[in-house]
């Protein structure tokens, strides 16, 4: 069994705290660093379209939307939900663990639409990690490269 990343304690504290603040962050974060990357491929199915990613030992929820001008903080019923643990989906980023694996062995979990599943899957395969770290300032760069070996 893997140890979590997230002190349960810490879990159940951020799971308390509003979810627009995060979901803002979120995207701003995503639209600074994935945006441009996913201009260059075939986004378009992903516009109009509501998503959550629950970081589900954190009790965090992130909710957002995709429109013409990148991402953006969104309440509405998600099209998509994709959940794991903190652990699972940095191991996802640092292209260190398999989604289809973590899928088979549900560490992580999608729900409602699967056919925009498999495209938002496709899409963040397509994504040069390296570049998307290339749009991070080089203090922050260093550190996200540290933390994806770890």
């Amino acid at each position: 069994m893997l140890m979590p990343v997230v002190p349960t304690s810490l879990g159940r504290l951020i799971a308390r705290l509003p979810s627009a603040p995060p979901s803002l962050a979120f995207s701003l974060a995503a639209n600074r660093l994935l945006w441009p990357a996913l201009q260059t491929l075939d986004w378009q199915p992903l516009a109009g379209r509501r998503y959550a990613i629950r970081v589900k030992d954190l009790g965090l929820s992130l909710r957002f939307a995709v429109g013409q001008r990148g991402f953006a903080p969104d309440s509405g019923a998600p099209d998509l939900t994709i959940s794991a643990t903190a652990r699972d989906f940095l191991l996802l980023l640092a292209r260190r663990e398999d989604p289809d694996t973590l899928f088979f062995s549900r560490r992580l979990v999608s729900e409602g639409d699967t056919e925009l599943g498999l495209i938002v899957k496709n899409l963040l395969d397509a994504l040069d990690p390296d570049a998307v770290l290339q749009r991070l300032p080089a203090p922050l760069a260093r550190a996200a490269q540290r933390l994806m070996a770890a």
